[in-house]
Parts: C-alpha cells; sequence; structure tokens
C-alpha cells in the first residue's frame, strides 16, 4: 500500500494479483515524480544523478492529559474530542504554556518516547510544547516519503503507548477542546536526488538558478490547478473544526514564498532587473548578544502551503491523519506538470532560453495562487473569492470532486489510481465522515441523557431545598440570589431538552437520506448543527453549576493538570 500512496506507477489495468506482485518489485520501480524529476535534470546536463526522491518531514503536534481524568469523559473515550465543556478562566491568551519551559512529568514522558522511536530508527529530534495549554509537538529528521509515511504512524502509536506509562493519555485528534488551538501535522515537502542535491535549494544567486525556478515553477502551477485535491488530501470530520479557526490555515489553498523570492518570480515574469536586497538587521539592544540579520524566507503561519527556504510547509494536514494521501496527491500533480515541463524543454533548441520562458509563461498564468499576506483576515477571503480560489469549508463539500473526470485523467495518465479505486476511495471517506457524526451524536446524546440532565436537576433541587431551609428560619427573608439561579437553571434545562429532541430527530432523519455524498451533508448541515447547539446550551449550565454536581472534569481540570 505505501508504494502506491506516494506515486509509484500502477498499470490500471493490473488485477489484485499482478498489483501484489507489482508491488514485491519495489526496488526495480522508479516512482512517477523520479522519472519526470530526472527528465528535466538532463536537459540541464546533470547525467550523474539516477534516481530522485521526495523527503518529507511530518512536525507531529498532541495534547496529553492525565488518564484518571481521561476515563471519566466518556466524549474522549468514544470520539477522541470533547463534545461538551464551557471554557476555563485562563486559555492560551498569555502565551505562557508555548514559551514556558517543559513540565517534569511531560518532560520524563518526552525523553522516553525519544528513546523509544531512537530504537525504531525514528530520529525525532526536536521536541517542545505549542500554544494551547497541554499541548505539544515533536519532530524528525526528514525522511523519504515512504519510510516518513511509516514512520509517521509508527511515532503515533508509540506516542499513545508510552503516555500509558507515564499515566497520561495522548489526544491526537484535530481539535480536542473547543475554544483553544488544534493539533496539525505540518507535512515538510522537498526534492532531492541520490547524489544530494536539493531541488528546491534557490542558492545564493536565485535568480539566475533557472533549474531551481522550473521546479518552482511546476510545484507553483501543480498547487493552483490542483487546489482540490490538496483540500481533499486533508479533508477529515475532525480536521472541519480545525482549519480556518485561526490556528490552521483556512480552506483556501495558497502559496507563501516570501518577499526575497517573491521579488525573484516578479522580476521574471516582468523581465525586470533584479536587485537583491540586504536583509534587515534585528538589533537585540543589548550589550552581551550580537545583532542578527532576519530570515526574509520565515514561514508565513497563516498560510496553507509556505516555501521556508528549501522546502514547502504543508499545514493543513490533520494531527491524526496519515500523510500518505497528502504526499500521494502532491507528488504526483508535481510529477504532472514536470512531465509537461520536460514534453517542452527536450524539444528546445536553446534550453536556458526556452526555460525562462516557460517559467514567464507559467508565473503570469498561476500568480493568482501566491499570497504572502494574513490569510486569516477578511479582505484575503474577499480577495481570494476574487481571484477564483476554491473554498471547500468542509469534507462533504470537497471530496466528492475526487471524482472529477480532471483528477480521474491525472491519476489514470501516471498508474497511480484508477476509476474505481478514486470512487471507491470516495465513498469510504464520505461514509466514515457520517459514522463520525453519528457516533458523536449518539454519544452526545447518551452524556445529555444520563449524565447531565440528572446532574442539573439534582443541583436545582439542592437549590429549591435551600431556599426552603433559609424560609424555614425566617419567613421574610428573600433567597433572591439562589430564587434566580433556579430560575435560570430550571429554564436552560428546559431548553436543553427541547435540543435533545431536536438532536434525536436529526439522527433519525439521517436514515432516510439516500446517497453516501447527500447523507454526509446532511451530517453536516443537521446531526452537526443540532450537536452545536445542545452543547450551548449545556456549557452555559456547566457556567451556572457547582462544580461538585457537574458530571465531568471541566475544561480546566483537563488542560492545567498535568
Amino acid at each position: 500500500m505505501a508504494v502506491i500512496t506516494v506515486g509509484w506507477p500502477v498499470k490500471n489495468d493490473a488485477t489484485p494479483a499482478t498489483r501484489s506482485q507489482t508491488h514485491s518489485q519495489q526496488p526495480r520501480i522508479s516512482p512517477v515524480i523520479s522519472v519526470q524529476a530526472l527528465r528535466i535534470l538532463r536537459v540541464f546536463g546533470d547525467t550523474v544523478s539516477t534516481r530522485v526522491e521526495t523527503t518529507v518531514g511530518p512536525e507531529q503536534e498532541y495534547f496529553l492529559i492525565d488518564k484518571e481524568v481521561f476515563k471519566k469523559r466518556k466524549d474522549l473515550i468514544y470520539c477522541g474530542r470533547t463534545l461538551f465543556g464551557a471554557r476555563p478562566p485562563k486559555g492560551q491568551e498569555l502565551d505562557d504554556h508555548y514559551f514556558g519551559t517543559i513540565k517534569p512529568r511531560v518532560s520524563a514522558y518526552m525523553k522516553e518516547l525519544d528513546e523509544a522511536l531512537w530504537k525504531y530508527g525514528i530520529y525525532a529530534k526536536t521536541k517542545h510544547n505549542e500554544v494551547a495549554p497541554a499541548q505539544h509537538e515533536l519532530a524528525p529528521v526528514f525522511d523519504s516519503s515512504n519510510i516518513a509515511t511509516d514512520h509517521n504512524q509508527l511515532t503515533m502509536a508509540t506516542m499513545k503507548d508510552i503516555a500509558d506509562k507515564h499515566g497520561l493519555v495522548c489526544l491526537l485528534h484535530e481539535k480536542p477542546f473547543a475554544g483553544v488551538n488544534g493539533s496539525g501535522k505540518h507535512n515538510n515537502w522537498s526534492m532531492s536526488t541520490n547524489t544530494g542535491k536539493n531541488l528546491l535549494d534557490p542558492s545564493k544567486n536565485p535568480r539566475e538558478n533557472i533549474q531551481f525556478l522550473v521546479f518552482l515553477a511546476a510545484v507553483i502551477r501543480a498547487v493552483d490547478e490542483h487546489q482540490d485535491l490538496l483540500r481533499i488530501s486533508v479533508a477529515s470530520a475532525g480536521n472541519d473544526h480545525r482549519l480556518g479557526a485561526h490556528e490552521a490555515p483556512p480552506a483556501v489553498i495558497s502559496m507563501y514564498l516570501g518577499d526575497d523570492l517573491s521579488e525573484v518570480l516578479r522580476s521574471v515574469m516582468y523581465n525586470e532587473t533584479y536587485e537583491k536586497k540586504d536583509a534587515p538587521i534585528m538589533e537585540t539592544n543589548a550589550d552581551v548578544l550580537p545583532n542578527f540579520v532576519k530570515d526574509t524566507s520565515d514561514r508565513n503561519r497563516t498560510s496553507p502551503f509556505a516555501f521556508t527556504g528549501n522546502k514547502f510547509e504543508f499545514r493543513m494536514v490533520g494531527s491524526s491523519e496519515n500523510i500518505a494521501c497528502t504526499n500521494t496527491i502532491i507528488n504526483t500533480i508535481v510529477a504532472d506538470v514536470l512531465s509537461d515541463f520536460a514534453d517542452i524543454l527536450e524539444k528546445a533548441e536553446d534550453v536556458k532560453t526556452t526555460a525562462e520562458e516557460l517559467v514567464r509563461k507559467t508565473l503570469l498564468e498561476h500568480k493568482r495562487i501566491i499570497f504572502n499576506g494574513d490569510n486569516y483576515s477578511e479582505e484575503w477571503a474577499a480577495e481570494a473569492e476574487k481571484r477564483g480560489l476554491l473554498n471547500y469549508r468542509s469534507l462533504p463539500e470537497a471530496l466528492p470532486h475526487y471524482t472529477d473526470e480532471k483528477n480521474v485523467a491525472l491519476f489514470g495518465k501516471h498508474g497511480i489510481y484508477t476509476e474505481v479505486e478514486l470512487r471507491s476511495r470516495t465513498e469510504i471517506i464520505l461514509e466514515n465522515y457520517s459514522k463520525i457524526i453519528n457516533i458523536e451524536a449518539l454519544t452526545a446524546l447518551d452524556m445529555s441523557k444520563k449524565d447531565i440532565v440528572p446532574a442539573v436537576t439534582a443541583y436545582i433541587k439542592e437549590l429549591a431545598e435551600t431556599i426552603g431551609a433559609l424560609k424555614a428560619i425566617d419567613p421574610e427573608l428573600v433567597a433572591q440570589p439562589q430564587l434566580e439561579l433556579t430560575k435560570k437553571l430550571t429554564s436552560l434545562l428546559s431548553c436543553f431538552m427541547k435540543k435533545i429532541d431536536v438532536l434525536e430527530k436529526a439522527v433519525m432523519g439521517a436514515k432516510d437520506v439516500e446517497g453516501i455524498a447527500e447523507n454526509a451533508m446532511y451530517y453536516r448541515d443537521h446531526v452537526l448543527a443540532a450537536m452545536q447547539e445542545l452543547r450551548a446550551v449545556a456549557d452555559e449550565m456547566e457556567s451556572n453549576m457547582a462544580a461538585k454536581y457537574w458530571p465531568y472534569p471541566s475544561y480546566g481540570t483537563m488542560l492545567f493538570s498535568v
């Protein structure tokens, strides 16, 4: 499976039996992107390189919470995310967790995790706190796409195993806690030859590095032409809660190139003279610290697809997802453009002139995908729409485009997926989406009826008894605070019961919706919407109740107990 997932060619007419044989011959098959990239390299005189690998470094974000706390939350056990939970007085506003020291218990976990991964040959190098309380990140050394994919799957399993030994639970859901940052998996992607040359390294003079500009232009065109596939590659029920939440890139695909590289491309597009600007100096204003040069290619954290020195960081991938699908698609779409470029360059009499014109034409046609500003801003949303960029906000909107004619042709051309396989994948993913939301809805109903309603009822009863006791002591005494709180909670509970009924009817209604795509859309529009309304009432009741009566550990307990 891993062979197909990163773009190894398989004959479209192959039977399962012959495909198994093809997989067993993996070392003798060149990946599609390697074949096409080598064609470009040969045009530019590289006769030494015999293979091009795509490399990936997937940064893995995750949450750690106490195991005993986890065991008291049905929603985390069944769904991986909290379905209820009022926001605590303190969240991530101060960024003190991100910039703070790693807590001893977490540090011990990270140390053992590193050692376990190293034994597997997974070279985990970076570890630190992330923005949200209880959130952390692990980053490995880059590896070839196939190996990185397998290693990341093993990493996620090991993270959970080691956490259990420390009395912790590792949460890999994209949005386990509402109101604080979710978790992603930043897919750092590049291309390198077997001779050790990074094809996305701009060198000291990128304006004159025509080979680099050809490969860069290929990626730009690929991302613009296949925005739909990139969005599909990160579509999941969990990631729908994270994307566009001012913590992760929005659902609109765009590319960040940085100021310097953008100026280089501008000079190419309009045939202008490029004058490299001196990088700004960062002044520390401290006698014991030197001033330093600011990195003008520093990543834009709001951008979905950002160039970061000699690679692209695709920041939309969800924390629990397998990176195979994402890298299959990146490899395939880039290989397809490289194939077109090679067809042109191999016929050129003057390679340099033809390459420059090819790069210029490509940039002019696809410059709309480049955006270096704030992807969270309302202005960008309006501008993206003017540019004609796609904006699939949810999985049910994106997935049906997997089988668009152009995508079927693309994967068929390179022998990656047949049309039957694409339709199968589409149906499975859509069906899985509906099942996940159905499980979440049933869990929310179970928690509501069996735990929350009895808890609120008990607290209202105590308030009523308190009011009666106070009046028995002094008939003239008016227990106004208790009386007002009782009225408020009674009203909220009545509303909550109505929301339960709405959700139950929505879940039942899903059975009458025919069609896998239509069913997924129904779950998004009706079931998920009813769950959110139910949660809003529950969270308000939690905020007005005595802590000892609420049946679940609070957000504050979960996020700050480790």
